[in-house]
């Protein structure tokens, strides 16, 4: 059974251009066509019932959230893409994610683990995020961590399993990486990354905002 966008975005609780954007970036697997786009009625169900990430379970007093779009090209030296898709390989998508963002590059540094979410939910995780490069920019500065890694992202958002296999070494993505993928992290910035309590902080915080 399908929905269409508008009823799709009612079980969700999201927008209906947030559906358009989930349905553009490939994570709809069995989306379809009859004169307009329809949605997979299994899958919204099951994203509306899906919890939220485990903030408390995280380590520091915050964790910061990359807010990407839906995967498009870009005519940049070291990369094709920039943003989300699952038409992307493994090493294009990391390109795509690890930068450049406007942010505080120590910040984020700092919190190891950095969750890439479309419309709310989480569908990559970067860690390793030490030696940020910045380009010089000044106030408007833009910066990208060279030595990211990409533990985690999925391709199914009815069925989020991870589509790649961390690396042994990488602790915090062994760690923290199955617990993120799939759940709805909701955050509100005027840029790219977020910041978001965590731990003791985040058992009292009650969200209320959504990534529309």
């Amino acid at each position: 059974m399908y929905l269409t966008t508008g009823q799709a975005a009612k079980v969700i609780g999201v927008s209906i251009p947030t559906v358009e954007r989930f349905l553009a970036s490939g994570l709809i697997i069995g989306a379809g066509t009859s004169g307009r786009q329809v949605f997979p009625l299994e899958t919204a169900q099951s994203m509306a019932s899906r919890p939220l990430a485990p903030l408390a379970a995280l380590p520091g007093p915050e964790i910061p959230v990359l807010r990407v779009d839906v995967a498009e090209q870009v005519d940049d030296d070291d990369r094709q893409w920039i943003g989300f898709g699952t038409a992307l390989n493994h090493t294009q998508l990391l390109l795509a994610l690890r930068g450049s963002w406007r942010c505080d590059p120590n910040r984020v540094a700092a919190s190891k683990i950095l969750p890439v979410t479309l419309g709310g939910f989480v569908v990559a995780v970067l860690t390793t995020l030490g030696n940020p490069v910045s380009d010089n920019g000044g106030r408007y500065a833009r910066h990208s961590f060279p030595h990211a890694r990409l533990p985690g992202y999925i391709t199914d958002l009815c069925h989020p399993v991870n589509a790649t296999v961390p690396d042994p070494s990488d602790t915090e993505g062994l760690t923290y990486t199955p617990m993120l993928l799939g759940t709805r992290l909701p955050s509100v910035s005027g840029g790219p990354i977020a910041y978001v309590p965590t731990g003791t902080a985040a058992r009292g915080n009650a969200p209320g905002q959504k990534e529309l």
